[in-house]
């Protein structure tokens, strides 16, 4: 099964939420599907971003199972575990485009694809993906902080001296462990570039 394919099997066995339906088709225009996750780290090839969310999402599973026990779905939807961990880096949507690059190989010049950000809505990183789906579905509470914020002391507004983050996760533990996801499968499941 094609990432594509194991992405919207999840996603309809798991969420059933109002609006689901023209976010998919709006996926399914989008470069969603193909774009990378990153321009040379985690997932940085064509389909990256499609297969990083499904790693995040059963990186979360696992994570869940470990903090809460098998009954870990008492504490968190089934729902909401596939909303975020499929849909957190939505902000990535039409963000990345593909160019050319002259590499030194061998003592020649050589073209070589690479892709770069060419971030047609500037809104950010968790808050762009929250902004996103939040005109196709009603996210809950949890839901938007964790996708929010799931870019932990990564996130621009974190280095930038934020404290905001630390009353998420203190509060909403389950925001906290969507960051664990997906550092988990960002380091553990993927590689970068060479």
């Amino acid at each position: 099964m094609d990432a594509r394919d194991e992405f919207l099997d999840i996603f309809y066995d798991n969420i059933d939420r109002d609006g689901a339906d023209k976010l998919v088709e709006w996926l399914e225009k989008s470069d969603f599907f193909v774009a990378p996750a990153s321009t040379r780290m985690h997932s940085s090839y064509r389909g990256g971003l499609c297969q990083h969310s499904i790693n995040v999402y059963k990186r979360f599973i696992k994570i869940l199972e470990s903090e809460f026990g098998e009954n870990w779905d008492e504490k968190v939807s089934r729902e909401s575990v596939a909303i975020m961990g499929l849909l957190h880096d939505v902000c990535k949507v039409d963000f990345y485009v593909e160019d050319v690059r002259n590499v030194k190989i061998d003592g020649r010049w050589e073209q070589k694809p690479y892709f770069k950000v060419e971030d047609s809505l500037p809104y950010g990183h968790g808050e762009k993906s929250v902004y996103i789906l939040s005109a196709f579905m009603k996210l809950t509470r949890e839901e938007a902080l964790a996708i929010n914020w799931h870019m932990g002391e990564y996130d621009a507004r974190v280095k930038g001296g934020s404290y905001s983050i630390k009353d998420v996760y203190y509060r909403y533990p389950v925001c906290f462990l969507l960051h664990l996801a997906d550092l988990s499968a960002s380091y553990l499941d993927e590689k970068p570039q060479e």
